[in-house]
């Protein structure tokens, strides 16, 4: 009973914390709408959660984690003036497993977390969040961690600076949260011309005319009916087209310079103290002739907000290849994880900026949005190593 009594103390420790610091506590329900994971969240996460019908054959999931469920409490409290808003709140997400995941891989998780919502100073809104964070963290009896953060804007405004089809662009942005499909898809786009089209139709990609898209349709639909290949899945005959209009305009092109995917290649690499880092990603700006424009500035901004902060870069890495698994993050991102043990462990905690989710959930307004949330068993384990119950 000791680690459900440390488990009990802790999230007390925490929510009073959070509660301190201006956060409302709210429990969102657990049984949550699907669409608005499934839509949200990426592909790593979207695999792993708990679908299922009502008996009137609406599509719910257990909430695999709480920051969604958050943001729609807020839609549902603001649904006109779109005000700011904090909140609290501490309680389980469910995640599948597979058999042989481990025990440190529960598919039950108990979160507790903050998130705040509307306020247009961005870098003064995450400085905040990792504050309370780190204060809550410390309160509850951590003493040594280590804070590792990203900026997927500030890549993204990489990408727009370089030479490129904007379809490209966009793919690759698309590729960022998953490393090794990243480097695939960088290669093949060095060198279009020599990818063999995947589907089952790819060899009418040569004959379509990219000017003629109506035609095109016709072309691969006749193919289609033609070879018998029936429309499995989700995707229309116009999809369909779609992709194979970009596979031939692929082919047609004479690929990424090596320059322009050296320079992509060297800002990945980047990874330091925060303010060195940034200094590097500077000096490959000025020498590739690149602006970055605001998205540099805001990260300059918000490191020395930190500092201000009394947060400890002494202690803290941005990288330029940092990334989280919940693809709804479209800035500044991180994550606090045990001091150095000899190999890289778990993040505690970990949350960025999400300013896009609300719209995606249905919000008519741009509504800012950051937040975080601590993995509670990680943390316990951390402050007092492997217990017996």
């Amino acid at each position: 009973m000791l680690r459900l009594e440390r488990l009990e103390s802790q999230a007390r420790s925490l929510m009073a914390t959070f509660r301190k610091n201006g956060f409302l506590a709210i429990d969102p329900p657990i049984i949550q709408p699907a669409d608005a994971f499934l839509n949200s969240v990426g592909e790593d996460l979207r695999i792993r959660t708990y679908v299922f019908s009502d008996p009137e054959g609406q599509e719910l999931c257990l909430r695999p984690d709480i920051t969604v469920p958050t943001s729609l409490h807020y839609l549902a409290e603001h649904q006109t003036d779109y005000a700011t808003a904090r909140y609290c709140y501490y309680g389980p997400a469910f995640r599948y497993q597979s058999a042989d995941a481990g025990p440190e891989k529960p598919s039950e998780i108990w979160q507790a977390g903050i998130e705040s919502f509307g306020i247009d100073d961005r870098e003064k809104a995450e400085t905040e969040i990792v504050k309370v964070t780190i204060e809550a963290l410390q309160a509850a009896g951590l003493n040594e961690f280590r804070l590792r953060m990203g900026d997927i804007e500030l890549f993204y405004a990489l990408l727009d600076a370089l030479e490129m089809p904007k379809r490209w662009r966009v793919r690759l942005k698309n590729s960022f949260w998953r490393p090794r499909s990243f480097q695939t898809l960088l290669a093949e786009l060095a060198d279009p011309s020599g990818k063999e089209p995947r589907e089952p139709c790819g060899k009418q990609v040569p004959c379509l005319d990219l000017n003629a898209p109506k035609q095109a349709k016709e072309t691969v639909g006749a193919f289609l009916d033609k070879k018998k290949i029936p429309m499995i899945g989700v995707r229309t005959l116009d999809e369909i087209t779609q992709r194979l209009l970009e596979q031939a305009a692929d082919q047609r092109e004479s690929g990424l310079s090596s320059e322009v995917v050296a320079i992509i290649n060297a800002y990945l690499q980047i990874s330091g103290p925060p303010r060195a880092a940034l200094a590097r990603i500077n000096d490959l700006k000025d020498s590739a002739g690149l602006k970055l424009g605001p998205a540099l500035k805001a990260c300059s901004r918000r490191i020395n907000l930190f500092a201000k902060a009394g947060i400890d870069l002494r202690c803290s890495e941005f990288a330029g290849n940092f990334g989280r698994q919940l693809e709804y993050y479209s800035g500044f991102m991180f994550q606090i994880e045990p001091a150095a043990t000899g190999h890289t462990p778990p993040p505690i905690a970990g949350g960025g900026r999400y300013d896009k989710l609300i719209e995606t959930l249905g919000g008519t307004q741009h509504v800012p949005a950051v937040g975080c949330t601590i993995q509670a068993e990680r943390l316990l384990q951390a402050i007092y190593g492997v217990e017996d119950e």
